[in-house]
């Protein structure tokens, strides 16, 4: 780090057109401390250029690699479509450099496999910001704490948002399986890390995947096109605890739930709910009864967890702001709040076996 402590970044695909590093990683840096955005590299020089003047990033680089060897990068961030996670990452660990990639880290376990051993001496953290979440973090405490007694099930039903019955152009590389970038590896990938880390480790699991859309239409045109990724995920586990796990991901959109969540005890339940599928990126609601409590009443969340961006739960920023300031205390304390390429590894290996 530099000589004023702040933690140098430089982020690899931010564009000044938007996207997923505009909406969340940017304002999740700029409203916490300890962080300095200072870098960047995009697709071209000129969209580099671009979004260096959209954003007031002063380095913009035409390449991941000079980003990564540049002395005011401490911790590369890379937001890039997943395909291209393997040549991105790569220098940034060759020169040194802490590691932040959104998940899925890689298009399948072998390539996040050879990221994790390429990794060994560097700090990495995977972008599973679920578990950095206020509401998920109360919900762990507040089961830990014997609200539910004993958990004896759980289950979880929810939509992709895409793979459904149509497609966008720049989200067209979603329906081909091969890039990794499926209903399998992103909602339920986040999904499940969520699960386990209120609830405890997998200890078994079985599943399915179903593509029952194999011809999709662009939103706009009609056009038809083939879809490999599954649009249906249903899986069962058993938790280490010996509760029951049981979770269904949809493609596309339900005009009746898209995300809801039910954590059943011996002496209380749980009922978890968000408007969208992709949950992980925004507010939920929380329900639960227990004891002699016979309805269901809403459950706040204490404000004690809401270390940055108060009142700000529903913006895209919030939950990867929280997964910031908990790297933040990784990097500086040495606590392990944020796991890594490792437990990435061990995600995409879970993952495989539902398949």
């Amino acid at each position: 780090m530099t000589s004023n402590n702040a933690i140098g970044v430089g982020i690899v695909g931010l564009s000044a057109h938007g996207g997923w590093a505009a909406g969340a990683h940017v304002p999740a840096l700029r409203g916490i401390e300890g962080y300095e955005l200072r870098a960047l590299s995009a697709s071209s020089p000129e969209s580099g250029k671009a979004a260096g003047e959209a954003h007031g990033v002063p380095l913009v680089f035409d390449t991941a690699e000079e980003l990564a060897q540049h002395p005011d990068v401490d911790l590369v961030v890379v937001t890039v479509k997943v395909p291209y996670h393997d040549e991105l990452i790569k220098p940034a660990l060759q020169a040194g450099k802490m590691v932040l990639s959104e998940w899925p880290l890689a298009a399948d376990r072998q390539r996040a496999e050879a990221l994790t051993a390429a990794a060994r001496g560097v700090r990495t953290a995977i972008g599973l910001q679920a578990r950095s979440a206020p509401a998920v973090r109360y919900l762990h405490d507040l089961i830990a704490d014997g609200y539910l007694g004993t958990v004896l099930s759980t289950t979880m039903v929810g939509s992709g948002g895409g793979w459904g019955a149509t497609y966008e152009t720049d989200s067209k590389y979603l329906i081909d399986a091969t890039n990794g970038a499926t209903l399998l590896s992103i909602p339920t990938g986040h999904s499940l890390d969520a699960l386990t880390a209120v609830l405890g480790d997998v200890m078994d699991i079985s599943g399915h995947t179903v593509t029952r859309r194999p011809e999709v239409h662009h939103a706009v045109t009609g056009e038809a096109a083939t879809m490999t990724s599954p649009d249906q995920v249903a899986l069962t586990a058993i938790l280490q605890s010996g509760a029951v796990a049981v979770v269904h991901v949809r493609g596309g959109m339900s005009r009746a739930t898209n995300f809801r969540w039910e954590i059943n005890g011996s002496d209380g339940d749980l009922v978890i709910t968000a408007p969208p599928g992709l949950w992980w990126m925004n507010a939920v609601t929380i329900c639960g009864a227990h004891g002699a409590e016979t309805e269901l009443a809403e459950l706040t969340v204490p404000a004690r967890y809401e270390r940055v961006l108060p009142g700000r739960a529903a913006e895209p920023a919030y939950n990867v702001a929280h997964l910031y300031a908990d790297l933040r205390d990784d990097i500086i304390a040495g606590t392990n709040l944020v796991p890594g390429f490792a437990h990435a590894t061990r995600l995409h290996e879970l993952l495989e076996g539902i398949r």
